[in-house]
């Protein structure tokens, strides 16, 4: 009854008069701390996710997917893996498809592939291989780390193919070029008698965006329609305005957008200002600007694509009047960041961090790495910032 109990104020957010029972019981089982431990991760409290996890006097798998749960829920991915690494030495509980799902996932969103391969290698190892969720899990990463062979190996070896699993391959296909190969399968996945759904055609307008394929593009749009009674959303207009864009039919693209049953989005008016630089299009560039600065004025991305196609063209003018004009906005250029995986460590980093607790280590042998570069006549003096 107290768990219960405990599960509805933690379904309301009363994680205050939760903990309170929870505190009071006399005998907590093993189901108690779960709950308690799932509360907190669902609910977002990540800092007392963790506390009550180190307290427990013993864990089963299920309180280590609490806890992976709760990083992963919040976007703490790095942490996922950590977890999960810990979870296997201390060498007292498996994974179970839950948590090679969770694992998998934070590999995808960091783009760990090595460390996904290994997670496959332990998929295997506990008899998850033909799974059918830990498949379309793995065939998720691969496909997010572009490594769309192994996708496919993963997707070919599975008895068992769900819609994700077929709409998973699609989109990964059409967003690493392989539109042609996303058709196909498309084709395939009729013939194996899966119906598509929204998320297919998504798939399916974005491979044709990549291989400029604009009749095939529209034809799938009127068949999505027509023979499968889905209402085209937001996203699937905006693979036609990138369809058209990428083609340099750019007056085709605004007036599609004027046209269509859904008001554009930023997305949209941000793809056709990318596609007016490399078509030089001054016009279309400045409509789609003014457009987007209505959805976030103060957004440098914006400015810096219209600016690049200024600069392209030699409207310099221009450039300067619109170099003025961004400086009284008084917006901040957001620093660039990236990530790298390094001995089974996704580590994170920014243009001029100073918060990595690595940074001395790693600026003495950036220091190094510069001057062996001076030396073969790589970079320039001046062009580094490091003293």
């Amino acid at each position: 009854m107290s768990n219960t109990m405990i599960l509805g104020y933690f379904e309301v957010g009363d994680m205050i008069r939760a903990r309170e029972l929870f505190d009071k019981m006399s005998r907590k089982d093993l189901m108690s701390w779960n709950t308690v431990l799932n509360g907190y991760a669902n609910n977002g409290d990540v800092e007392a996710c963790e506390a009550l996890f180190e307290k427990m006097p013993e864990k089963n798998i299920f309180s280590w997917n609490g806890l992976i749960g709760g990083y992963a829920h919040n976007g703490r991915f790095p942490q996922v893996l950590t977890t999960f690494n810990r979870m296997l030495a201390e060498n007292k509980v498996k994974p179970n498809e839950a948590t090679l799902v969770m694992v998998l996932s934070a590999c995808a969103r960091l783009g760990a592939l090595v460390l996904g391969k290994w997670v496959h290698i332990q998929a295997k190892a506990n008899g998850y291989s033909g799974n059918c969720r830990v498949g379309n899990a793995l065939i998720d990463m691969y496909a997010k780390s572009g490594a769309m062979e192994s996708a496919i190996d993963v997707f070919r070896s599975m008895k068992r193919k769900d819609l994700i699993s077929w709409n998973t391959m699609i989109c990964g296909l059409a967003t690493h070029g392989h539109g042609a190969d996303a058709l196909n399968m498309f084709s395939e996945m009729k013939n194996a008698g899966e119906k598509p759904d929204s998320i297919t055609f998504i798939g399916i307008l974005s491979g044709c965006a990549h291989m400029g394929f604009v009749e095939d593009g529209f034809s799938y749009l009127k068949s999505m329609i027509d023979d499968y009674s889905i209402e085209p959303q937001i996203e699937h207009y905006g693979c036609i305005v990138d369809l058209l864009a990428r083609a340099g039919l750019l007056a085709q693209a605004v007036d599609f957008i004027v046209k269509m049953p859904k008001e554009a989005d930023a997305v949209m008016w941000a793809t056709l200002l990318a596609s007016c630089r490399v078509y030089k299009n001054v016009e279309f560039a400045e409509l789609a600007l003014e457009k987007l600065v209505e959805f976030d004025p103060k957004n440098p991305t914006n400015y810096v694509m219209l600016s690049n196609v200024y600069g392209d063209i030699g409207r310099w003018k221009d450039l300067a009047r619109l170099k003025v004009a961004t400086r009284d906005t008084g917006f901040r250029k957001l620093p660039g960041c990236s990530l790298i995986e390094v001995n089974d460590v996704v580590s994170e980093f920014y243009s001029l961090d100073e918060r990595h607790p690595d940074k001395e280590q790693i600026y003495e042998s950036l220091k190094g790495l510069t001057m062996l570069s001076r030396l073969y006549g790589n970079i320039p003096e001046g062009d580094t910032d490091i003293d």
